[in-house]
């Protein structure tokens, strides 16, 4: 999102990563600062851009202290593109109200290729009036930009995409592997899936990943197994029962636990695939 910014003409001001290799080198590139704490990032910017991977982290960066991003973050906009609870959002937003600040969440349903090019498909939540505000930068992110409604909507829908993307994902799995097993010739098989009511977006974008056991990491299986959780708690609140939901977090939970969770969410093949199922489940 950054090289995409400063491509259309946006002064990336700053950049902060855990790893200040990834800072330092980055921001060599685009010519900005490479910060080494979240204040100063706040401190040298009007918009902030932030992506994290969980409650706990999203939680940490706005706590609220002086080593947080709200230090001294009066009249400063945060966009938050993670996918965290909707629950993580609205506590994010009352504490950036507190300090002068404002929120949205941007909840993203693409990946790194449509970030670079700027054609994510952003779904947006919080005040409309913010979003106004910084809609023409969004718009040079996205190829599809929704306004979804009030803080923690956009987060409901983005964890029902990614909950039907996740049961699709391990379906597709086991499809192929029935298929292998069957001695079915697999390039045949996703072409019939495509051309009948088997097909998906997840067919095009991992079905062959999962045949030539490709699983170079776009979406993260350990980022599937916590992006599940966040759709079954809903669905616990909301009193609906989601067993495909829960089948298919079990899958990526069996993944993490054998070391598997940093492998792209396709990854989960290699769980249902008789010939690649070894004791200890490696690749």
């Amino acid at each position: 999102m950054a090289r995409r910014l400063k491509d259309v003409g946006y002064e990336v001001s700053a950049l902060y990563d855990l790893s200040e290799a990834i800072t330092d080198s980055l921001a060599g590139e685009l010519g900005s600062v490479a910060c080494r704490s979240l204040p100063e990032v706040t401190r040298r910017s009007d918009v902030i851009f932030t992506v994290v991977t969980d409650d706990a982290a999203m939680r940490g960066i706005f706590s609220g202290s002086d080593q947080s991003l709200l230090s001294d973050a009066e009249g400063k906009i945060f966009v938050n593109f993670a996918t965290v609870t909707p629950a993580v959002h609205l506590e994010v937003e009352s504490v950036a109200n507190r300090a002068g600040a404002r929120t949205l969440e941007a909840c993203m349903a693409s990946s790194i290729t449509q970030a670079r090019e700027g054609t994510l498909y952003l779904m947006i939540g919080g005040d409309e009036a913010v979003f106004d505000s910084v809609k023409p930068i969004l718009e040079k992110l996205s190829a599809s930009l929704r306004y979804i409604g009030a803080t923690g909507q956009a987060a409901k829908v983005k964890a029902l995409v990614n909950m039907v993307m996740n049961i699709n994902t391990a379906g597709l799995a086991e499809g192929l592997a029935l298929g292998d097993a069957l001695g079915l010739d697999l390039t045949m098989l996703r072409e019939v899936f495509s051309q009948t009511g088997a097909n998906s977006q997840v067919l095009k974008t991992d079905g062959e990943d999962m045949q030539n056991r490709d699983h170079a990491c776009f979406f993260s299986a350990a980022h599937a197994a916590k992006d599940s959780g966040i759709a079954l708690e809903l669905a616990r609140e909301a009193g609906v029962v989601a067993p495909l939901a829960e089948g298919a977090k079990a899958q990526y939970d069996l993944m993490v636990s054998a070391g598997l969770g940093e492998l792209d969410k396709s990854g989960v093949a290699e769980l249902t695939f008789k010939s690649r199922r070894p004791a200890k489940m490696s690749v």
